[in-house]
């Protein structure tokens, strides 16, 4: 996923790129608001994380330029400002979310990954898709070619959140904090046995396999024959 990061702080806006990078995000890095508004013309973002106390424009103005052309982004503002007033003032600027500085980068992903979220499930009308393989994100069933899956509870979250992010691998870590909630044991194989699990689920009998290793970095889902 792409993420545009309007910051005019260097070491925040590369302490944040590095933390995003890490969780394997593609991130593009502006420095004031008409550089920020120009990438956001000009490319493609699942999600735009703005500054408010920007040079040249600030962040309240390129939000509400952004939305002239891009109703459906995510964005999120990132600032010091903290008062009841500067947060409607985000929001009706046509910010989806308000955090405040200094923050855990935690919160950040957090708040990053609802608003991800929220904007899949709108777009999808509730339901996730790759290739034949559906979900039902409201019922949590799950169908191959038309035909029932039966997964446990686990098995679910897990496919759930290599669907959310399709196409982009997602590291061992990265799956045990959002998955399991938990930190990552490097010496278990847990995910590993899951990712056999699902395997067998939904890859063994059915064609083109949609579950695939990156060594040394972790799993994808993805249709082959289609990118």
């Amino acid at each position: 996923m792409k993420i545009l990061l309007v910051e005019d702080e260097r070491k925040v806006a590369s302490f944040i790129k590095q933390g995003l990078t890490e969780q394997l995000y593609t991130v593009d890095v502006a420095h004031d608001g008409i550089e920020g508004e120009h990438l956001a013309r000009m490319n493609e973002y699942d999600a735009i994380i703005i500054d408010v106390m920007l040079p040249r424009k600030s962040g309240f103005a390129v939000c509400r330029a952004i939305r002239t052309f891009n109703t459906t982004v995510p964005i999120l503002f990132l600032t010091a400002l903290e008062t009841t007033d500067d947060k409607v003032q985000g929001f009706d600027s046509g910010g989806d979310d308000y955090l405040v500085k200094p923050f855990e980068f935690r919160e950040l992903m957090a708040r990053l990954r609802a608003l991800l979220r929220r904007k899949s499930e709108q777009t999808t009308g509730g339901e996730l898709q790759v290739a034949d393989l559906r979900l039902d994100i409201r019922s949590h069933t799950v169908t191959r070619a038309g035909q029932a899956v039966e997964l446990t509870a686990r098995e679910y979250a897990l496919l759930e959140f290599l669907v959310r992010n399709r196409r982009r691998v997602v590291s061992r870590a990265e799956i045990a904090e959002h998955v399991w909630e938990t930190s990552f044991d490097s010496e278990s194989n847990v995910i590993d046995v899951y990712v056999s699990f699902l395997r067998r689920k939904i890859d063994k009998d059915f064609s083109p396999k949609l579950i695939h290793t990156v060594v040394g970095m972790g799993y994808v889902i993805r249709d082959e024959e289609r990118g």
